[in-house]
């Protein structure tokens, strides 16, 4: 069985408690105001992977069951994360999300910010509908804000001289993304009232994947068509991003070469066509082969975070989600 039917596999598991997760964000949504509605309505016909609310839901599970305020949190992780990709098509000029036009190209920029600011709010009114556990999840959640915030100003300040290393592009991958998914599975133990030791299992699990699913997303920057991942490709490089396929060619380099392709980087604002140079550089160098073992080192690592828990269905699961993010296509 691939990782994509064992995907498949687990939604059906899920499927009453992923159907009770899209009411709330639905529910959560809801405006009297017109545009706001269509909007998010629209943003809801194109639902992605929902990744983050299964890595939730299975946490929970594993964790000791799944109860209403595991759903709330779950919901809340995607609220949050579809608040972050609004604000960061903003920040990246994207055109294209998901396979289709985003808020900023249809309307407008500071829409885009606004509609964002709203499903964030609305994260925030979903975790303090809980039982008991709001303050707690409240923390977690805001912990992962601050560290989006820091990531993609660190990122900025990187690309501007074309200086990050392997130390700053984890610590920037973390902040973007690893934070969102460890905020997850930590807010899903705490709903299932998780010992520490269980908390801090699968916040490391869920760590590791994120940083696994980040570099692979980084990977199809400079390998995947267009068509298969829904946006655009090659988009990295073109805003002076040092990712991992990159970083991995560098190290295989002359010194006198690697200044050579960090300067080019940092000109290539003014020539983009130095983009088609730094890619011809990373695949001879064996970048990508180079950054999909990287990769793998963090899948296994995430389900090695796994022995420390009591055997379930769900921990299976979160194994196999891991195998899947290592496998996927898209």
């Amino acid at each position: 069985m691939n990782s994509r039917t064992k995907v498949s596999e687990i939604k059906e598991s899920l499927h009453p408690y992923l159907e009770r997760v899209e009411r709330l964000i639905v529910d959560y949504l809801q405006s009297d105001i017109e545009l706001l509605n269509q909007t998010n309505q629209s943003l809801r016909q194109r639902p992605g992977k929902m990744l983050r609310p299964m890595l939730g839901l299975l946490s929970a599970g594993a964790a000791g069951g799944i109860n209403e305020d595991s759903v709330r949190f779950a919901a809340a992780s995607e609220l949050l994360h579809n608040a972050t990709l609004l604000h960061d098509d903003v920040v990246d000029g994207a055109k294209q999300r998901r396979g289709a036009p985003t808020v900023a190209s249809i309307l407008s920029s500071q829409a885009s910010v606004l509609i964002g600011d709203y499903w964030l709010v609305k994260c925030m009114q979903v975790v303090l509908s809980s039982s008991a556990k709001a303050d707690r999840v409240i923390r977690i959640f805001a912990k992962t804000l601050s560290d989006l915030a820091e990531g993609e100003i660190l990122q900025l300040q990187k690309a501007g001289d074309a200086t990050t290393t392997e130390e700053d592009y984890l610590r920037i991958i973390y902040c973007k993304t690893a934070s969102l998914f460890e905020a997850s599975a930590l807010a899903a133990a705490v709903s299932a009232g998780a010992p520490e030791r269980v908390e801090n299992a699968l916040g490391s699990y869920a760590r590791n994947l994120g940083l696994a699913f980040q570099i692979k997303d980084d990977i199809f920057d400079y390998s995947a068509p267009e068509a298969e991942v829904g946006k655009p490709v090659g988009i990295d490089l073109l805003e002076q991003k040092i990712t991992q396929p990159l970083l991995c060619a560098l190290e295989k380099a002359t010194p006198p070469e690697a200044a050579d392709i960090r300067g080019k980087v940092r000109s290539i604002m003014d020539n983009p066509a130095l983009a088609d140079e730094i890619r011809a550089f990373v695949l001879e160098k064996d970048g990508v082969a180079l950054a999909s073992i990287k990769q793998d080192y963090y899948i296994e690592k995430a389900i090695s975070c796994l022995e420390t828990l009591s055997d379930s269905p769900e921990k299976s699961y979160l194994a196999e989600l891991a195998r899947y993010v290592g496998s996927r296509t898209v």
